[in-house]
C-alpha cells in the first residue's frame, strides 16, 4: 500500500496535471496498462507535483486481506499523527465494508475519531489515485523503476 501525501494547496494543480495525462479514450490512468514511455512521462509529472510517498510493506503476511488490513491500520494511525485532514482510498470490490469498520476502529483507538475524514472512490472519480498506483507499481517492480521514485518515497514502513 502507498500513501501519497499532498498539501491542500497543491491538490487542484495536481489534479489538473494528472487529468492532463489521460489520453483520449482513457477513463483514468492505470499504471500497469501504460507503455514504458508513458510510465516515464507519468512518473516525471508526479515527481514535479511535490508529492511525498510512504510505502507500507505487508509482505510478511501470507495473503492479501490481512496484509491490506495491517497496512491500512498503520496508515490511519500515521495520518492522525501527521494531522492529515483527508484520506481517499481507491474502492476495492469487497473491501469497502471491512475498510470502513477498520478505519472507524483505528480512529477510535487513536482518540482522533473526528479529525480525519475519509472516503472511498473509484480511480476515475479521483484522478489523484493514479499517484499511489504509479508509485506502488514502480516500487514493486524494483530496479530502475524504484530508482525513479526514490526521491518521492520518504519512508518504507514494514507492518
Amino acid at each position: 500500500m502507498v500513501a501519497a501525501l499532498l498539501a491542500p494547496k497543491n491538490l487542484a494543480p495536481a489534479r489538473q496535471s494528472i487529468k492532463g495525462l489521460i489520453m483520449p479514450g482513457q477513463r483514468r490512468l492505470h499504471f500497469q496498462k501504460e507503455s514504458n514511455g508513458r510510465r516515464k512521462q507519468i512518473l516525471d509529472a508526479v515527481a514535479a507535483l511535490g508529492v511525498e510517498a510512504i510505502v507500507y510493506d505487508g509482505h510478511r503476511y501470507a495473503s492479501n486481506k490481512p496484509a491490506r488490513d495491517a497496512c491500512l491500520a498503520r496508515l490511519v494511525t500515521d495520518l492522525t499523527k501527521l494531522d492529515v485532514e483527508r484520506l481517499i482510498l481507491e474502492t476495492e470490490d469487497g473491501a469497502l465494508k471491512s475498510d470502513k469498520a477498520l478505519i472507524f476502529a483505528q480512529l477510535r483507538s487513536t482518540g482522533d475519531g473526528n479529525a480525519l475524514r475519509y472516503a472511498h472512490m473509484r480511480a476515475y472519480e479521483e484522478s489523484l489515485l493514479a499517484i499511489p498506483d504509479a508509485i506502488a507499481w514502480s516500487w514493486a517492480k524494483g530496479g530502475h523503476w524504484r530508482a525513479r521514485i526514490s526521491e518521492i518515497v520518504s519512508d518504507v514502513r514494514k507492518v
